[in-house]
């Protein structure tokens, strides 16, 4: 750790400089001000020496030297922005070294990669998050508090739509290294119900559609599911990585309803539609740097020695939500579900409000899932 001051700070290796790294979490570092970024970890040498010099960075490394990196003794935590089948590695390799773990969702691609990640952070004991930045901010919060005071009378249905087009070539179109619409973006729409609800699904069902373009030839092009709550709740949600931009999420409750707009964005104001007794109120939420305020809150997490409350149990439960509505699709029917039961949920007073980046930052050998 070191100390600008007095005020200690947690050193980071960002591992993985894809589009997302470099267009929202390295820029970042500027605003959180317990954390420091002090390694790059890429295998692609244009990349890392580019980067280092707009960043300042001094420390730069292959994949094949990690090892090295994180038994520099220059690193406390690592930010893992690789591709989703490289999760569990890059992570029980951390947490092996001693060193705290921000872990991008997916967690990984199957529960047993995932309780593999977990048990290596509680064998070692360091802190192990997963980037559920939403848990953090503000409108989708002030959504929770909303649900959980009653003002929409009890909350009964969820429905979400998530889509974006994505472009031929993109990592999320690969197989291999755990693409597919439900790991990518689906997630989103996962927890964002389980944290509404506050509870557990119980059962899935899940259908997946592909009308056969080349750049759905090995994931589904879009997935439609169902979840089935405890007390007759029912969710739904569409996501699709063939349609155009789309973020929205309605909970309907028994005397109003709320709706989010858009719901899930890194970026940008997030507008709530709160209908009680057919009058509509309508709130703007500002543009706050979302990941600024994840890496400030993992950080004092490990200051503090605190749990994180998006833990490797979260990550866990989505995860294997994500492969029941996969068997369901195999299957073409609902699949029964037990996940454990979390015991901590973002509630308001995690929210963290920091100011957005000034400008959007030059990308290199990287380009967003749309191509732009």
């Amino acid at each position: 750790m070191t100390a600008t001051n007095g005020k200690r700070k947690i050193r980071y290796a960002v591992v993985g400089l894809g589009w997302f790294a470099q267009e929202a979490a390295l820029p970042s570092f500027d605003h959180a001000e317990n954390s420091e970024l002090v390694a790059l970890v890429s295998d692609d040498p244009t990349k890392s020496e580019e980067l280092s010099k707009k960043y300042g960075i001094e420390q730069t490394y292959s994949y094949e030297e990690y090892e090295d990196c994180l038994a520099s003794g220059e690193i406390d935590a690592v930010y893992i922005a690789l591709p989703n089948h490289l999760h569990c590695d890059y992570t029980v390799r951390a947490a092996n070294q001693a060193i705290h773990v921000l872990c991008e969702k997916p967690m990984a691609v199957t529960e047993e990669e995932c309780e593999a990640m977990i048990k290596a952070a509680n064998d070692n004991n360091v802190k192990l998050m997963i980037a559920y930045r939403l848990h953090l901010e503000e409108a989708n919060l002030q959504a929770v508090e909303i649900i959980r005071s009653k003002q929409i009378g009890e909350p009964r249905i969820f429905n979400s739509v998530f889509s974006q087009q994505v472009e031929e070539g993109n990592i999320r179109l690969r197989n291999v290294t755990g693409g597919g619409t439900l790991y990518d973006i689906g997630i989103y729409c996962i927890n964002a119900v389980r944290y509404l609800f506050q509870d557990e699904p119980i059962e899935v069902f899940a259908v997946a559609a592909n009308k056969g373009e080349q750049r759905f030839s090995e994931v589904e092009e879009m997935t439609s599911v169902t979840l089935r709550f405890p007390n007759e709740r029912l969710a739904t949600f569409t996501c699709s990585f063939g349609g155009a931009n789309v973020s929205t999420y309605q909970v309907v409750g028994t005397k109003g309803d709320l709706r989010v707009e858009p719901a899930y964005p890194w970026q940008g104001e997030i507008k709530h539609y709160l209908t009680i007794n057919g009058e509509t109120q309508k709130r703007t939420f500002e543009d706050h740097d979302q990941l600024a305020a994840e890496f400030t809150y993992f950080s004092d997490c490990i200051l503090q020695d605190k749990d994180p409350e998006p833990s490797g149990t979260e990550g866990l439960i989505d995860v294997s939500i994500i492969q029941a509505l996969y068997q369901s699709i195999e299957m073409g029917k609902p699949v029964q579900i037990q996940t454990s039961h979390r015991h901590q949920r973002p509630t308001s007073t995690q929210a963290i409000e920091l100011p957005p980046a000034e400008k959007k930052p030059d990308l290199i050998h990287a380009a967003s899932p749309s191509g732009e």
